[in-house]
């Protein structure tokens, strides 16, 4: 039986290795009130999969689906969120926070 990997970094080496398309998403800085610390991670492929956490709520949801337009133009970017978002109060930046999220191709 196949042990199971739980490690975003790991699954990514995986992906890569399976040929996958890849993006992994990184918190590179917060301020205030933010749901995961910087070095938090999300990885997601090709086929929609994806693994870790860098917020949870919409935020997760906007990342991903950026990552997956990255996966196509192959270039990085960095998306910041804040309580000035519309979805603050969803994603838990409700009480002042900020939180930047690289997000690059891999493989």
């Amino acid at each position: 039986m196949d042990e199971i990997k739980t490690d975003p970094l790991e699954l990514a080496a995986g992906w890569i290795i399976a040929g996958k398309s890849t993006v992994l998403a990184t918190v590179i800085d917060t301020w205030g009130s933010s749901p995961r610390p910087v070095g938090s991670h999300l990885v997601v492929n090709i086929d929609g999969e994806f693994a870790g956490s860098v917020s949870g709520g919409c935020i997760e949801n906007e990342v991903i689906s950026r990552a997956r337009e990255i996966m196509d133009s192959n270039h990085i970017e960095i998306m910041e969120f804040s309580i000035e978002d519309e979805t603050a109060w969803e994603s838990g930046l409700s009480c002042g926070g900020r939180m930047q999220v690289f997000l690059e191709r891999l493989g």
